[in-house]
């Protein structure tokens, strides 16, 4: 059992930029728009900002509003997929006979992201990029966690767009861009637990881990379990239910 502190958090997806429109919608789901609404991204020079794919848009604009008055904090930046079309369209350009775009190239590998936040916030801490094919959260929470051992405060984020139609047959994905980011600290916030190897009941077989997690962030569920493929799994909670149960 893990403990820390969730100090703050943010989420993105389109139409849902608040606590309150992601309650709502938990509570009435409706069909998002695959494309995500255009982000200003106002703290990025314009010559920097140009470089940020949907991707890479979708992850600044939830991780940047945690880090108004923080100058340095180093960060674990998780997706399950990476730039899956940038990296569709590259590959298309080789099939075709194209010369490799250098700077697509630079912004399709997995780190990409994690590199232009630090280029914009003009911070040089640490920073891991991780992929998992399952699990994906509660790892990169572990990854976090794992930080805070040697530092206050760290930057967890957990996004993904929707992948092309090429791949759909093969993996799963959401259907919208997304991106959660979370603040961890040692000494302020609300009181977590992050548990492993328990055969975890989930809440809903239908529902993803985005909304699991989400549901528990938004005060609809007491806990957001995950579930491996061979039943034993991860489960987050508040430290108080954690005592519960």
């Amino acid at each position: 059992m893990l403990s820390f502190k969730l100090q703050s958090w943010n989420a993105v997806a389109p139409g849902l930029e608040s606590k309150a429109q992601w309650r709502s919608w938990l509570e009435r789901p409706f069909p998002l728009s695959s494309d995500l609404h255009k982000v200003s991204l106002t703290q990025v020079s314009p010559i920097l900002r140009r470089r940020f794919t949907e991707l890479g848009r979708c992850a600044a604009s939830a991780a940047l509003p945690l880090l108004e008055n923080i100058d340095a904090v180093p960060g674990v930046f998780a997706s399950r997929h990476g730039d899956t079309p940038l990296t569709l369209s590259l590959l298309e350009g080789i099939a075709e006979d194209q010369p490799m775009s250098p700077t697509g190239f630079s912004l399709a590998v997995h780190n990409a992201v994690a590199g232009l936040l630090s280029i914009a916030r003009k911070d040089v801490s640490e920073a891991t990029s991780i992929a998992a094919t399952e699990n994906l959260i509660p790892l990169a929470l572990l990854e976090a966690v794992t930080r805070l051992q040697e530092h206050e405060q760290v930057l967890c984020i957990i996004y993904d767009v929707p992948l092309p139609e090429l791949y759909r047959p093969y993996a799963e994905s959401e259907s919208y861009p997304f991106a959660l980011a979370m603040r961890l600290s040692r000494r302020e916030g609300v009181d977590m637990v992050l548990e492993h190897g328990l055969h975890h009941q989930l809440q809903s077989e239908e529902a993803s881990d985005l909304l699991r997690v989400m549901r528990l962030l938004c005060d609809l569920d007491g806990t957001a379990n995950f579930r491996s493929g061979s039943g034993v799994g991860w489960s987050l909670r508040r430290k108080a239910d954690a005592r519960e149960n």
